[in-house]
C-alpha cells in the first residue's frame, strides 16, 4: 500500500443548508477512508480557510454547492482552485440546469453530482475524483449536447480515436476509477493512464468530464 492510499481523503464541505449539512457530514465521516475536515456556509469563509492553511493540511476534494450566499458556487471554483490547486472539486447542487453544468466543468470542476444522488454515490464520488477520475453522470452529459454544439465552429474536426480508447473513455463517462477500468479491459493501471493521456491530448481536454462532454457532442458517444 502506497502512502497515497494510507491516509484519509480530506473533505471540504461549503454548502449554505445546515440541514443537509448535518446528513451528509456524519455520512462522509462514517467511512474509513473519508474525513470531513472542515465545512462552510459560505464560499468566502471557505477561501479564508485555505489562505491560512498549509498545502499538506488542505483538501484533497472540495463539495460545493452553487446556490451560495455572496459569492456564488460558479465563482468560486476558480478562486477554490487558486487556493488548492491539488483539490479535486465536486459540484453538489440542486440544480441540472444546462448552463450550471456547462460553466461548471468550464471552470474545472472534476465532477458534477445532483443533491438527489444516495450517500453512497456522494461518498463514491469522491474516491473516483480522489484517484484521477472524472463524475459526470452520463444523463447530465447527454442533455448539455445540444448545448455544446450550438458553442463549435462547423469546421472542428477531432482527431480519431482508436477503438480502445472510446472503451476507455466509454468507462470514464460511466464514472468508474482508472483502477476498475483496468481491471475491466485487463489491461495495467499504466496503460489506463496513457490511453486517458492520449484522449485528453486528441480532444483537447484537461479533464474527464470535459473530454466525456465533448465526445459525446462528436458523437463519439451515444447519447442516451
Amino acid at each position: 500500500m502506497n502512502a497515497r492510499s494510507q491516509k484519509k481523503i480530506r473533505v471540504m464541505l461549503v454548502e449554505d443548508n445546515a440541514e443537509y449539512r448535518q446528513v451528509i457530514a456524519p455520512a462522509i465521516n462514517d467511512e474509513l477512508d473519508i474525513d470531513l475536515a472542515s465545512q462552510f456556509g459560505t464560499a468566502e469563509r471557505a477561501l479564508d480557510s485555505l489562505q491560512e492553511q498549509a498545502d499538506s493540511v488542505k483538501p484533497d476534494v472540495i463539495l460545493l454547492d452553487l446556490r451560495l450566499p455572496g459569492m456564488d458556487g460558479l465563482s468560486a471554483i476558480e478562486h477554490l482552485r487558486a487556493q488548492s490547486n491539488q483539490a479535486k472539486i465536486i459540484v453538489l447542487t440542486q440544480s441540472d440546469h444546462e448552463e450550471d453544468v456547462l460553466r461548471a466543468i468550464s471552470c474545472g470542476a472534476a465532477g458534477y453530482l445532483l443533491k438527489s444522488a444516495t450517500l453512497s454515490q456522494i461518498t463514491d464520488g469522491i474516491r473516483t475524483v480522489y484517484t484521477g477520475g472524472g463524475l459526470l453522470n452520463t444523463k447530465l452529459a447527454a442533455m448539455i449536447m445540444r448545448r455544446l454544439k450550438k458553442l463549435l465552429p462547423s469546421d472542428e474536426r477531432l482527431e480519431m480515436l482508436t477503438e480502445r480508447e472510446v472503451e476507455v473513455l466509454s468507462l470514464l463517462a460511466d464514472g468508474c476509477e482508472r483502477k476498475s477500468i483496468a481491471d475491466q479491459l485487463r489491461i495495467s493501471n499504466a496503460t489506463v493512464c496513457t490511453h486517458v493521456a492520449h484522449i485528453y491530448e486528441k480532444l483537447k481536454v484537461q479533464n474527464a468530464p470535459a473530454a466525456v462532454a465533448k465526445a459525446f457532442r462528436f458523437g463519439v458517444l451515444p447519447t442516451q
